[in-house]
Order: C-alpha cells, then structure tokens, then sequence
C-alpha cells in the first residue's frame, strides 16, 4: 500500500515537507524495535536521500540498528562524505556491502522463464542475490531510501534495484546489466516497465517478498526559474504502485524532449562525485538519444582518476575499451575473463557511441594516452574549461562568443534528453 505521497511536476517540496511527510508514513507502521536503512551513496548525493536518512533516525533513535549504503559495484563511503551527507549519525551504524563475498542467494529465475523475459536474448539462471544482512539480521523494518530517476541499465532508477542491485552479487548484478544491454539502452531508458526490471519484479514477488520492505522515493527536478535542483514529489509505500507513480512524475520532472539533436553538447562531472568513467559515462549514456549523428560530445570532469571503481573492472575497461557492440561482444566470445564479468562487459557497450558521434574526454588526472587507449578523444581540461566554462553557461542551449551553438548539462544524473524521433 501507499503510506504517503505527494508531488507534482511544478510543486517544490521543503526538507520540512520531506520530514513531516516521512514522520507520517512511519506513524502508519507502528512501533518497531530494529530498523534497517538502505539509502543510496555519494553519488545520489542530490537525492535528498541524506537527509530521509536522517530523518528516520531522529525518529526511530536507538531503535536503527543499520544502515547499510547500496554500493553495488560502487567503492564504500568516505568518514567525510559519510559526515556530509548523513549529518550527526554515528559512523558505528554504518556497514559496508561487498558485492562479490557479503552476500546470498535467496532463489534463482530458471533460464527458461529469463529466456520468456528477454523475448529469447538470453536463457542464462539469474540468481537473487541480496546482503546478508537483509536476510539474517531479523529486522523488523527495512527502509529502502532513493530517488526515482531514468536510468541506463533498469530505464528508471529504484524500487527494488536498490535492494537487488545496490545490496546485490557479482554475478546477479553482472547479468541484469547484460540484460539492459543487450535489449539496447535507447529501449530501456525512461521506461519503468522493461525486461531487466521485469526480472527484479519476479524476484521480489517469489523470493524476498516476505521481508518488511519499505520504499521511500524522491523525484528531483531542475528549476526552470532558479536553475536549482528541487524535490517534486515524495513517494512511500512497500508495493510496486509506490514506485510507478515517482517514475511517472521522475518522467515529467526529468525527461527533457527535443525538436532537434544536439550537434555539441558539453557536460560537466561535478568532481565529488564523479571520479570514475564508470560513474562519469553517464554523460554519455544520458544524452545518447539527443545527440546528432557526427555531433560531438564534450565531457568536462576535473575529478576523472580512473575508469573502474573497481580494480578489476578498471582493468576491463583498460584492457578491451568502449569500442561497440560488435568489437564487445566478439570479445566476449574470445576472452572468459569477460564472459566471467558480464557488467563490464555491458558497461562497455554503454559507454559506446557505436561510431555515431564523438566522445570527447577532458580529464583531471588521466592522461591523454589512457584516454586515448580505452576509444575517447581527448582534450586539456583546462583549455576546454576555459572554453565552455561552466560557472558562466546555463543549462540548456547557449550561443558562444563566436557564434557556436552548444547545449550544456551540469549535472547528467539528474536527467535524459532525447530528440523526439528517436524515442519511439
């Protein structure tokens, strides 16, 4: 059922609305005596995510006993950003989620019926795979916080992904990226309804549908008048419904529509918290729909040090590069290694413009050789920031000095854009 909801594609709600909304979803639910909280990482630091968190230990006290990041493949927090984003709750609540050793499997999707999913792509077996926590720890109430957002992998961020993705296993987190991949980014994103997500709705309904799970959705939006990211709306409710009714306002809060693609796009990774491509390809895989044939994509990211998160995913990255669909898939066939990490395997994919329009990197701390090596254009941030510099562009199309056209994002995460015609 829903326990709370509010929002509208021009509504703004306070950090007091957010609480006060919160307060009386939790009322609904009664007394519990051992709560965990699944909120997002730094990178959804924008998700209002920090301060729900909050919120729910303010109210609920000695009686949250974990709070547990939905890392999935991401590096665990930092004290600092963990002091900045959940201010005032004690670290010694919190645990970290290894997505390769700190997890079990709580069933498995028969090949067959992934086979019926994905319309015969795939007929792999698709483990369920949550932390141990959530399946040991004897809670009596798991929160499950986030925002609702389109999405690359899943079309629209959240819901149960946090909970089989965020706290999930390498080979079950491995395998519904290679879903969204195959099925093809440009059918998956903006749509909550899509095979990967088919399947986490199949095992939530037959393997972890007993857990008391709560979910508490945000829809973020950009202001038109102010250019500040607000909340539109706040969702709460442990069924599926919760999550449709976010992912129709994320659609009209986030989804920007286009009577044309954009021949330049330049994009800005704010430096706390993109330091990876496999966080900063966002850039990329939220703009692919808008962008023209041969047009050129220029991404700014002062804090780019790395490719992968992950070490050896790094190394994947390093080693085969974002070099199409058929280079991937060819080297799928050839090399087990990648046939043993599959969401590498569909981040590299993803992280392709398939030779349609030019990525441009302009790194902080990689060189032009490493840039170059993994199938990027590269160019000197600091040039290029003095071109396009994104303290002076507003979002949306500016018109340079020399009369160049380009559409700028500041943040890629909050957002999709898509020329009309190609999201059919």
């Amino acid at each position: 059922m829903i326990y709370y909801e509010q929002g509208a594609a021009d509504e703004i709600l306070s950090n007091e609305d957010l609480q006060k909304g919160l307060e009386m979803a939790l009322e609904k639910l009664g007394h519990r005596k051992k709560v965990l909280v699944i909120p997002p990482d730094f990178t959804r630091f924008h998700s209002k995510a920090g301060e729900l968190t909050t919120y729910a230990f303010k109210y609920y006290g000695e009686h949250v006993h974990d709070i547990l990041p939905a890392l999935g493949t991401h590096v665990a927090m930092t004290d600092q950003e963990i002091n900045t984003m959940f201010p005032g709750i004690p670290h010694r609540l919190f645990r970290v989620h290894n997505w390769r050793n700190d997890v079990v499997t709580v069933g498995t999707i028969p090949g067959k019926k992934v086979a019926e999913i994905t319309h015969g792509a795939l007929s792999y077996d698709w483990p369920a795979q949550v932390n141990k926590l959530l399946w040991e720890g004897k809670h009596d109430l798991i929160l499950s916080i986030g925002q609702v957002v389109p999405h690359e992998v899943i079309g629209m961020a959240n819901y149960n992904k946090n909970i089989l993705v965020g706290t999930g296993g390498s080979e079950g987190i491995n395998k519904s990226h290679f879903v969204g991949a195959v099925h093809g980014m440009e059918n998956v994103m903006g749509r909550a309804d899509n095979p990967v997500r088919e399947i986490l709705n199949y095992a939530s309904e037959n393997f972890i549908n007993h857990l008391p799970i709560v979910y508490v959705h945000t829809v973020i939006g950009r202001d038109p008048e102010s250019g500040q990211l607000v909340t539109r709306g706040l969702f709460i409710g442990d069924d599926y419904s919760v999550f449709t009714k976010a992912a129709a306002l994320s659609l009209e809060a986030n989804f920007t529509m286009l009577d044309k693609p954009f021949k330049k796009a330049v994009v800005y990774l704010d430096p706390s918290e993109f330091k990876s491509t496999w966080l900063g390809n966002k850039s990329i895989y939220r703009t692919r729909m808008a962008m023209a044939d041969d047009g050129e994509l220029i991404v700014l990211a002062p804090g780019l040090k790395e490719f992968g998160e992950d070490k050896e995913i790094d190394r994947l990255i390093r080693k085969y590069g974002y070099r199409g669909t058929p280079h991937t898939m060819k080297m799928l066939k050839d090399n087990k290694e990648l046939e043993e990490n599959l969401g590498a395997a569909a981040h590299l994919i993803h992280g392709s413009s398939e030779g349609r329009f030019n990525i441009t990197y302009c790194p902080g701390h990689l060189t032009k050789e490493e840039i170059e090596s993994v199938n990027f254009k590269y160019a000197d941030l600091n040039g290029m920031i003095e071109k396009y510099n994104p303290e002076k562009l507003t979002e949306g199309y500016n018109t340079m000095p020399d009369g160049e056209e380009i559409y700028f994002i500041s943040n890629p995460a909050v957002g999709l854009w898509a020329y009309k015609e190609r999201f059919i």
